[in-house]
């Protein structure tokens, strides 16, 4: 039995939430968001909750449970708060800037990287060494993210490179004479 799953979703204030058949819809002050659940899934809407069950007790049905209820809470909070990822940038000469809607970034390559921002993620840059992703879908936040810190990963010995923030990175002892 999937604990996340047995708890019903309560929707939050301001936000609109219906289900039609195995399509959650929720609109917000942030945007709108639909997530289709699998069809091992039963999903319905009672009294401002959204309730998740398996459709038997197949290991499938019961696999898929929890990560349903788990997408349908995100897609909540996304149309209401949205979510936001934080990068640090650290080497010498290392930067990041806005230009236009594009990410360029001095990551110590003989040319500048430019990300070009997908649509719906909002990139911005507070300062030369700090990143922030925003946007209401967490799992393209997250992508795009991970796609940013994989230009240059923080390395191990100087911990230069691109890392999320708060990120602990494992440092190795250098040569010794």
């Amino acid at each position: 039995m999937s604990r996340i799953g047995k708890k019903p979703v309560s929707v939050p204030q301001g936000v609109t939430a219906s289900v039609d058949g195995q399509t959650v819809t929720a609109k917000g002050p942030k945007g709108e968001l639909k997530f289709v659940v699998n069809d091992e899934v039963l999903v319905k809407l009672e009294n401002g909750e959204i309730a998740v069950q398996p459709r038997d007790t197949s290991k499938g049905a019961r696999s898929k449970w929890g990560m349903s209820r788990t997408q349908i809470v995100n897609i909540l909070t996304g149309v209401k708060d949205g979510f936001e990822k934080k990068l640090e940038i650290t080497g010498v000469g290392y930067r990041a800037a806005m230009q236009g809607q594009n990410l360029q970034l001095a990551l110590g390559f003989s040319h500048d990287v430019v990300y070009q921002t997908p649509k719906g993620i909002t990139i911005t840059v507070p300062k030369p060494t700090e990143i922030s992703v925003t946007g209401i879908d967490k799992q393209q936040v997250g992508q795009v993210a991970a796609e940013i810190r994989e230009y240059r990963g923080p390395e191990p010995y100087k911990g230069k490179g691109v890392r999320y923030a708060g990120e602990k990175i494992l440092r190795k002892e250098g040569k010794k004479k």
